[in-house]
């Protein structure tokens, strides 16, 4: 019998369950650009109530959602300040840059994955027009799979706001961050004024994302999500997913933050290997590169799929299992623990 592949690429790869698509099948629709579908039209108005704002955009990507935000928070010319591993800044393709001529002031992040609140203020520029206008402060929770703590959210947004700048939230992971402090999803998102939420990664909706917001600043996004070919049709089906997602999925994200401890103590276990525990979902491992080759064919061999690096990343999700965390770390082990692999 062959094992199910164990997938720990990513939390995007989780697949919708049997009960999630038959709400989709079920799901009333109707021409969301005409704004009548009564799926979108729910979903929008329970992602708003949850996350503790006026009005919610329902988007295709959480790219998408991030890029809204920035051009509906800023305009041509305009600087928003972000880290330099932040999603928006590093992995969106420069789409804020490019599509709207919004310069990005990248930070250095702390251990923490928080941006120093002086090196914030450090970077607002002067009102002088030999400087881009500092416009925004954005930042993203988790962070690498670190949560930013309510304390220091507080204090950067409150740092943002004092001196003027407005301030999002990559909230692709907002729900991990929540569930991880004990915390409610409003509560997590307080002191923002828009916050992009990701449905298709833990929550394990198949697609999209939601972009919070007062109602004047969501009836502006809805202008760029039209110019950036947002706009669907019968989208409903898709709301169902996300729908079915927030009511059902987010607590037990806690699942998955108690896979990703046990995953990382067992491979703790390995003499010479370094890993921090992980906060919440996402594992980071540090291999030497002559690991490589043996992990790698290890990996394959056994049906795990992760990417092998020298900062190597696993991620739990819904679809794995403790017991599939317990076959990785056999595989890791009789790789790494039985030769002089991880010998400096």
């Amino acid at each position: 019998m062959t094992r199910p592949t164990i997938d720990l690429r990513s939390d995007t790869v989780t697949q919708p369950c049997a009960a999630m698509r038959a709400a989709m099948v079920q799901a009333p629709v109707g021409d969301d650009v005409y704004g009548d579908d009564p799926s979108v039209n729910r979903l929008q108005a329970l992602a708003a109530e949850l996350f503790g704002f006026e009005a919610a955009l329902f988007a295709p990507s959480g790219t998408q959602t991030n890029l809204i935000a920035l051009l509906t928070h800023c305009g041509r010319g305009d600087e928003y300040i972000v880290g330099q591993q932040a999603h928006t800044y590093k992995y969106e393709g420069g789409g804020a840059a490019v599509l709207g001529s919004i310069q990005p002031q990248p930070l250095a992040h702390q251990a923490d994955g928080s941006l120093a609140l002086e090196d914030i203020a450090a970077a607002i520029k002067p009102d002088d027009f030999h400087f881009a206008r500092s416009r925004l402060l954005a930042l993203e929770n988790t962070i690498g799979g670190r949560v930013l703590s309510a304390d220091y959210l507080r204090a950067a947004t409150d740092l943002a706001h004092q001196r003027g700048l407005a301030t999002h939230l990559d909230g692709a992971r907002i729900c991990n961050a929540a569930v991880q402090q004990g915390i409610s999803l409003k509560d997590a998102a307080q002191g923002f004024d828009s916050v992009s939420v990701c449905l298709s990664k833990g929550l394990g909706a198949p697609v999209g994302s939601l972009l919070c917001g007062s109602r004047s600043f969501i009836g502006q996004a809805l202008r760029w999500r039209k110019m950036l070919g947002g706009g669907m049709r019968q989208a409903g089906i898709l709301a169902a997913a996300g729908l079915y997602a927030l009511e059902h999925n987010v607590q037990r994200l806690a699942e998955d933050h108690a896979n990703a401890l046990f995953l990382a103590q067992g491979l703790a276990a390995i003499p010479g290997l370094a890993l921090q525990m992980p906060q919440t979902n996402i594992v980071y491992v540090d291999l030497p590169s002559q690991c490589f080759p043996a992990l790698v064919t290890a990996l394959h061999e056994s049906g795990i799929l992760a990417g092998v690096s020298a900062h190597m990343r696993l991620v739990t999700h819904k679809d794995v299992s403790r017991q599939d965390m317990a076959y990785v770390i056999e595989v890791f082990t009789a790789v790494l623990g039985q030769t002089d692999l991880l010998a400096a």
